[in-house]
């Protein structure tokens, strides 16, 4: 087939055009108002990307048009879309398009409210590392894979799985479509309140993928209440991880460094050392469930694991450091929600416990800018030096209730939390041109936040080398 993606520097859309590509169809695809590091990533995957919707994009021969469900898209009223249904050509999403052509595969859903994708790039790593061919689907970029989609000659399948819905006029989450044979969920907390605003509705697609397990599949879950009180909603067998001991597997004689050493634990007496250079007790928790689930599957050896593990380097914008000479680092976070923005800060306040922690925050996804969840505020940046928070992007604002940039900030404020505006990339340049050079800067959010990532190492390399 020849497959156009209307959206293809979402990192959804990306990897499934890859994953496509792999298995012999034709793809192309377009966006517009793209930033790092997507944007450079798509440039580089050696098929026909333009950066301005227009009809012309559409290859002659088209199949299939993937619209993605960002809000800057337009939707239905975008022109590659009208111009794909005037020639009858089929428009679908991307997580249609996943269900579909994976439906005869042995589907490994990585679900939950964080974690995810992580998870699913540390499971694909240690598999490939294993010599398996596996294919994935990864949400995020990890310099420890060649591409964030592969098809694979293996039956096996390692698919994140987002809660998230499938699209404009389409209620339903992502994973509903994709046909789990076993299941690794590694949270289950309120996110997405603007499509899910109550627990109660949040939890529902996670009881649906849950049913959607066979009987012979496996549930790797994470030993938590919210979790236990759905659990018997499945009939595939459940096994349960943590980093406290818990009637499965758990993490022992954590030694947090440079290199983090643990002993991960069986309840029937296994105990496995391993070393990862990945920063926070998140990414402990990240670990111990992936190697449950690979161990209880049988799909790697212990050398294999302990290898794999040990070479993984995360995922970008997941606590990259970018400097490379400041004596004050410059790491970035993914802030997507309120448990990723508190990971984030509580591993660099584990790693660095005596240095001030200054973070630049970008209230990006709908959730961090509806008031219905402006108690976020309120903890979130708890212990924190000093927050700059720049304004909240517009688009969708009207499918919400947006708050104001003023309105987070007295929010912060009345937190007790040291917090400033700045509304330019070159304000909080500024701002950050007088530090004592003993903190520690954190840039968070899952957007662009005013080209800091890619512009800022540079002045705090020469500032403060």
């Amino acid at each position: 087939m020849r497959i156009h993606f209307t959206g293809i520097a979402g990192a959804g859309m990306s990897a499934v055009a890859l994953m496509m590509r792999d298995a012999g169809h034709e793809v192309s695809g377009s966006d517009e108002d793209v930033f790092p590091p997507m944007s450079t990533y798509v440039a580089g995957l050696g098929f026909p990307v333009t950066y301005r919707f227009d009809a012309a994009n559409l290859p002659k021969d088209l199949d299939v048009l993937v619209l993605g469900t960002s809000a800057k898209l337009g939707g239905d009223d975008n022109v590659e879309v009208a111009a794909a249904r005037a020639r009858g050509a089929r428009i679908t999403t991307f997580a249609e398009l996943v269900g579909e052509t994976t439906s005869r595969r042995e589907n490994i859903v990585v679900a939950g409210s964080f974690g995810k994708s992580t998870c699913s790039a540390l499971m694909a790593h240690i598999l490939r590392e294993a010599g398996h061919d596996s294919g994935w689907m990864i949400g995020a970029i990890s310099p420890s894979l060649p591409a964030t989609g592969h098809w694979g000659t293996r039956h096996e399948i390692v698919l994140e799985g987002d809660e998230y819905i499938v699209g404009n006029g389409d209620g339903r989450s992502k994973f509903d479509l994709y046909h789990p044979a076993h299941l690794l969920l590694t949270s289950l907390v309120h996110d997405h309140v603007n499509v899910f605003p109550t627990f109660r509705e949040y939890e529902a697609p996670f009881i649906r993928l849950m049913h959607d397990l066979p009987k012979g599949g496996l549930m790797v879950a994470r030993d938590h209440s919210a979790i236990h009180k759905i659990a018997a909603e499945t009939q595939a067998h459940t096994v349960w991880y943590d980093t406290v001991p818990c009637d499965g597997w758990f993490s022992d004689d954590v030694a947090y460094g440079e290199t983090t050493t643990f002993t991960l634990v069986h309840r029937d007496g296994e105990r496995l050392p391993l070393s990862t250079t990945l920063l926070g007790a998140h990414n402990i928790e990240n670990i111990v469930g992936v190697s449950a689930f690979l161990r209880e599957r049988h799909l790697v050896s212990e050398a294999d694991l302990i290898k794999g593990v040990a070479s993984f380097d995360g995922i970008r914008r997941r606590l990259d450091r970018l400097t490379r000479t400041s004596r004050v680092p410059l790491i970035e976070g993914f802030g997507s929600s309120y448990e990723k923005a508190r990971s984030a800060i509580d591993a660099l306040q584990l790693h660095y416990p005596d240095r001030p922690l200054i973070v630049v925050f970008e209230p990006h996804t709908f959730s961090w800018r509806s008031k219905d969840a402006l108690a976020w505020y309120d903890t979130v940046f708890s212990g924190v030096s000093r927050v700059l928070i720049i304004p909240p992007p517009g688009h969708g604002a009207e499918t919400h209730h947006q708050s104001t940039h003023a309105e987070i900030l007295e929010r912060v404020y009345a937190a007790g939390v040291r917090v400033e505006g700045p509304t330019s990339a070159q304000a909080v340049i500024e701002q950050l041109s007088h530090l004592k050079g003993d903190e520690i800067v954190l840039l968070l959010s899952s957007g662009p936040l005013l080209g800091l990532p890619d512009s800022l190492p540079a002045v705090m390399d020469r500032l403060y080398g």
